[in-house]
């Protein structure tokens, strides 16, 4: 099962306190083997079939989630980025084990571990979780949107933007060159006139800013539903709106668009300019 339709509106009744909680629970599980071997002078690096890179702690992080949720959900199928899918369940965890492996093998801090559980092909419950910085977001449908603070033990609740204004607003974007390569340079840069600042922030972390209020767009190509399906309770349960580049309602098409919601359809009208021309 792929999250081929993530609506975050669709209805649904079904209990998920115990579903965070164990995402919580992976999070931690991951992080300790992540970091264990980050900024390691040894660290293994191979070079995967589409030319990028895999490392140890890819695949070691993900087996330990993998063997968690084999203890804890065995009748749930999974999706991940190094070991594929297993299973058919309607009730499916997706993973991205390290969501910037180009970060974690250079020994930039900016890098993040991906838990998301999708029901019916709506990912429900979300983690994101960033520990060489000390930081996790995590969400679940009707739960609510949080973060933690450092120094503090006590979780905040985190919403978007109100601003509504363009020329207001703060954009991210993963580089020109990803945007160039799909034909959309010119809309990027149309976009940048327009707005009060722009920025490639990373991977993970320009949702967790947008969720977070800091940031009214982030947007992307070339990327799978393992990356992305964490993003989208959090995102949502926030008060944003999360499509693809076109404003569908799916993780399947390559591409992302979240906003602050008030904007997301400015967003789309500019961005669907074929001549860039905003």
């Amino acid at each position: 099962m792929t999250p081929t339709t993530p609506d975050p509106t669709a209805p649904f009744a079904g209990a998920l306190a115990d579903d965070l909680a164990l995402a919580l629970r992976l999070a931690d599980a991951a992080d300790a083997v992540s970091m264990a071997r980050f900024d390691a002078a040894d660290l293994d690096v191979q070079l995967k079939a589409d030319a990028s890179h895999v490392t140890e702690a890819d695949l070691a992080t993900e087996r330990a989630i993998r063997e968690l949720l084999g203890a804890e959900r065995p009748d749930d199928s999974v999706l991940g980025e190094e070991y594929g899918a297993t299973g058919d369940a309607r009730r499916q965890w997706i993973i991205d084990p390290i969501d910037g492996t180009a970060n974690y093998l250079k020994g930039i801090p900016m890098w993040a571990t991906l838990i998301a559980l999708a029901v019916d092909g709506v990912p429900r419950v979300g983690v994101v979780s960033q520990p060489a910085i000390g930081r996790r977001w995590w969400a679940a449908t009707g739960h609510g949107a949080w973060t933690n603070v450092p120094g503090d033990t006590t979780p905040r609740r985190i919403a978007v933007s109100p601003i509504d204004d363009l020329a207001q607003s703060s954009i991210s974007f993963q580089s020109i060159h990803q945007w160039d390569e799909v034909g959309r340079g010119e809309q990027l840069l149309a976009l940048s006139r327009r707005v009060w600042r722009d920025r490639g922030y990373g991977d993970a972390w320009p949702y967790m800013l947008l969720a977070e209020g800091r940031l009214e767009f982030v947007a992307e190509f070339g990327v799978k539903e393992y990356d992305l399906a964490a993003h989208v309770p959090i995102v949502s349960e926030a008060g944003g709106r999360f499509t693809d580049i076109d404003g569908a309602e799916t993780l399947s098409t390559r591409s992302s668009l979240a906003t602050n919601g008030v904007l997301h359809d400015t967003f789309l009208e500019l961005l669907s300019r074929k001549d860039g021309d905003a």
